[in-house]
This record gives C-alpha cells, sequence and structure tokens, in this order.
C-alpha cells in the first residue's frame, strides 16, 4: 500500500483575508496620524498670538530639530513591530515579554546618550538651520528643555509597535490621543496662562511624553496580565535577542537617515528657487502628507498581518494578508489622485490666499496627482518587509532610489522646479518597483506558500 497522501489532503483553498479585518486594524492608525498635525495648528496658533513673532520663530526652529532628531530613531517602532508580530504569530508570550523589555532597554540608553551629548548637538542644530540671533536664543533654551523628553519620547516608538504588533491598534489610537490631548490642555496653560511664551511649548511637550509613558505601562501592566509567565530581569541578558534587535534596526536607521537627506534636500532646492516656489512646494507636499496618513495606516496593518503570519509559518496567508492590504491601499491611492484632479486647485486655493503661491501650485499640481499611484507601493512594501523583518532590502532599495534621484535631479536642473519634482517621483518610483519587484521574487522563493512534500 502506498504511504502517500491524497491530493486532497494537501491542498486547501488559499485563505481570504477579508478587507474589512485590514480597515478594522488601520481606521485607529489613521485617526492617529491625522490627530498629529492638529496639535501642531493649535501649538502655532497659541504661540502666534503672543506679542512678538520671535517666539513662533523660535517655535518653529525648535520643532523643526525635534521632528528630525526624533524622526530619525523612528526605526525603534517599525523593528519593534516586525519582531513583535512574529512572536505574537508563533504565540510565544515569552518572546513577546523579551522583546518589549529589551527594545525599552535600548530606547532609554539611546535617549540618554541624546541628552548626554545636547550641549553638542543643539547649538550646532540650531546654527545650521538658521535664523535670527534672537530666534535661535530662544530656540537654543526651547531645544534645552525639549531634549530631557528623549528616553519618553524613544520608550513609547516601542511601546507603541509592541501594542501594534500584537494588532491592538486602537490601544496605539488611545496612547497617541492621550499624548495630543495631555499636550493641548498643557500648551494653553503654559503659554496663554502661565505666560512661558515659546518654553511653555518645550514643557508642555516634555509633561505629555512622560504622562503618556506611564499610560503605556499602565497598558503593558494590563496586557501582561492575559500573558503567560512574566517579566524579569533575566530578560535583558540574551544576547542573542539583542543582535537579532540591532540587526533589523541597523538597516531601518539607515534606511530613514536616506529618507530624511531627500526630505531636506528638496526643500532645500526649493528655497533657492526663491521663496514663492518654496511655499508653493510646502502646500503641495501637504497634500502628499494627507494622502500618506491613509496609506501609512494600511501599511502599519501590513506590518502585524504579514508578520504574525510569518510567525506561523503561515505563507498562504502572508500572501493573502498582503493583497487584501494592496487592494485597500490602491482604491484609497486612486481616490485621492481623482480629488486631487477635481478639486486640487480648490485646495491650493484654501491653503494660501498669496496669488503667486497659488498660480505656482497650480502649475506643479499635476506631479502631485499621478504620486499617489507611484507612492502607494513604496509605502505598502515598507509595512510588508517590516512585518518580514528583513529590512536589509528597504535599505538596499532606498540607497538604490538616491542613487538614481541625485544624478536625475542634476541634469534636470535646467527644467526648474519641475526638475525636482521629476527627481523626487523617480526616487519614489525606483523605491516602489524594486522593493515590489523583490517581493515577487520571494513570494517565488523563500515566501513561496506552495506545500512541500516530505518523501
Amino acid at each position: 500500500m502506498s504511504n502517500a497522501m491524497p491530493e486532497h489532503a494537501i491542498t486547501s483553498p488559499p485563505p481570504h483575508v477579508p478587507m474589512r479585518k485590514v480597515w478594522h486594524l488601520a481606521w485607529p492608525i489613521i485617526l492617529s496620524n491625522i490627530s498629529v498635525p492638529l496639535l501642531g495648528l493649535i501649538g502655532t496658533a497659541a504661540v502666534g498670538h503672543l506679542s512678538n513673532a520671535r517666539y513662533l520663530g523660535a517655535v518653529t526652529l525648535g520643532t523643526t530639530l525635534f521632528d528630525l532628531l526624533f524622526w530619525a530613531f523612528g526605526f525603534l517602532r517599525m523593528g519593534t513591530t516586525g519582531l513583535t508580530s512574529q512572536a505574537f504569530g508563533q504565540e510565544s508570550d515569552d518572546r513577546l515579554r523579551r522583546i518589549l523589555m529589551q527594545s525599552l532597554a535600548t530606547a532609554c540608553s539611546l535617549g540618554i546618550l541624546l541628552i548626554a551629548l545636547s550641549p553638542l548637538i543643539i547649538p550646532w542644530a540650531i546654527h545650521l538651520i538658521g535664523g535670527s540671533p534672537s530666534v535661535q536664543a530662544l530656540a537654543t533654551q526651547f531645544a534645552h528643555i525639549r531634549i530631557f523628553s528623549a528616553p519618553a519620547v524613544l520608550a513609547n516608538y516601542v511601546i507603541l509597535g509592541w501594542f501594534l504588533g500584537q494588532q491592538h491598534s486602537r490601544t496605539t489610537l488611545l496612547l497617541v490621543l492621550v499624548s495630543n490631548s495631555i499636550n493641548i490642555l498643557l500648551l494653553l496653560l503654559f503659554v496663554l496662562w502661565m505666560g512661558l511664551h515659546s518654553n511653555g511649548v518645550a514643557w508642555a511637550s516634555l509633561v505629555s511624553d512622560y504622562f503618556t509613558l506611564l499610560v503605556g505601562i499602565a497598558l503593558i501592566w494590563r496586557r501582561s496580565g492575559q500573558l503567560s509567565g512574566k517579566f524579569a530581569t533575566t530578560m535583558l541578558k540574551h544576547i542573542d535577542d539583542y543582535l537579532a534587535l540591532f540587526n533589523v534596526n541597523k538597516y531601518l536607521f539607515i534606511r530613514t537617515l536616506c529618507l530624511l537627506f531627500v526630505n531636506t534636500f528638496f526643500t532645500s532646492r526649493g528655497a533657492v528657487s526663491g521663496t514663492t516656489l518654496l511655499a508653493a512646494n510646502a502646500v503641495l507636499m501637504e497634500f502628499l502628507m494627507l494622502t500618506s496618513y491613509a496609506l501609512d495606516g494600511f501599511a502599519q496593518s501590513a506590518e502585524a498581518m504579514t508578520g504574525s503570519a510569518i510567525g506561523a509559518k503561515r505563507f498562504d496567508l502572508f500572501g493573502a494578508s498582503v493583497r487584501a492590504c494592496a487592494r485597500l491601499s490602491f482604491w484609497t491611492a486612486l481616490t485621492a489622485s481623482v480629488l486631487l484632479a477635481v478639486f486640487g486647485s480648490w485646495l491650493i486655493e484654501l491653503l494660501t490666499s498669496l496669488k503667486s503661491v497659488q498660480d505656482a501650485a497650480q502649475t506643479y499640481l499635476p506631479w502631485m496627482i499621478i504620486m499617489p499611484l507611484i507612492a502607494v507601493w513604496a509605502y505598502l512594501m515598507d509595512g510588508v518587509f517590516v512585518g518580514a523583518t528583513a529590512t536589509k532590502p528597504m535599505r538596499d532599495t532606498l540607497l538604490l532610489s538616491l542613487f538614481v534621484f541625485l544624478p536625475t535631479w542634476y541634469f534636470t536642473r535646467s527644467w526648474g522646479n519641475n526638475g525636482l519634482w521629476f527627481s523626487f517621483m523617480m526616487f519614489t518610483l525606483v523605491r516602489s518597483a524594486s522593493l515590489s519587484g523583490i517581493y515577487l521574487k520571494w513570494r517565488k522563493g523563500r515566501w513561496s506558500s506552495t506545500p512541500v512534500r516530505e518523501s
């Protein structure tokens, strides 16, 4: 008698991941993203009503510095999400606990290091960003207060990633809303009532960051009651786990630095072209940011779902999760492009009343209309590769995109601002195409869902 299994015993219908599951994970993330610029608007309004414009200038300089500085450590959130989602798929509660403790230890150590280096970093960075002497003096005071929130900010990145990796996106929404709500209340208190001016904005951020960290710890404590085992200091001694964490995050860090460079380069080239083009590009980039809030929601959903599938060694479910996220991402990008094509002119007039800026933004609006349909695949594939903790291709494709971006800009300088936008589009296109190509190749190999028969 043959020992071979009948065909129907090893073949089953491919799994189906409903789009409502993706949406269930994505909508809290999208709301979290939308709440961030709201905080910025309220802060600008509060400081903008003070007696001297130098306070607003100081907050703008200080906020720019810390947006760049903290964004450079965004790999802590992504790396934690990827590792956690795989442990979640493996149903390994002990590994979930170890990842959290080691990631928090890493985040706090980096935060303390930033504080120690702040006497060197802050004067250099403020001088590099620029501004009048009086504004730079106030921005320096702002920065020396804000830097002390670094351990809390980086630890909060880890906590957000840990909960997202377990597909608890509503918990991440709660943490972001708590942070922003407390920040807004304290900002109004410190700036308008106590008269702390620009320093009040820094103190509000500092207190709200540590308050959010305490709330996060309380939520971790509640979640730990649902996990087997317990937290122990011995978990901090697993060197192999630190190496895994380092290997994931080192590529993400380089990737983030490349993105920072491209964004800064794009802004600086616009500034060289004049104030009007700088403002017009800023208006158009706001449209891309709005689109990215939604696309990031689906990308982060992909992080959690694909990581869980890989942890469970369910590559059929992995593929189904990517397809579900891809469908929602594509329709969102298409909707954004259609809305920009129909209402783009009206939105430009809504954002600026300056006729010269309106005219310039109208001229370059076509670049923005097609951008969501190109960028969507870069966002989605980032989420897929983060979930799979395959971060080396993310670094490599970003470097490739950068090597395409700079020569393209150089040889299209005679096109003016059109050349800058064309270069940025090519950068995004190479990101999307190269990472998508690697995904399709690996789906036929290491990520294949084809069953393997044992002899």
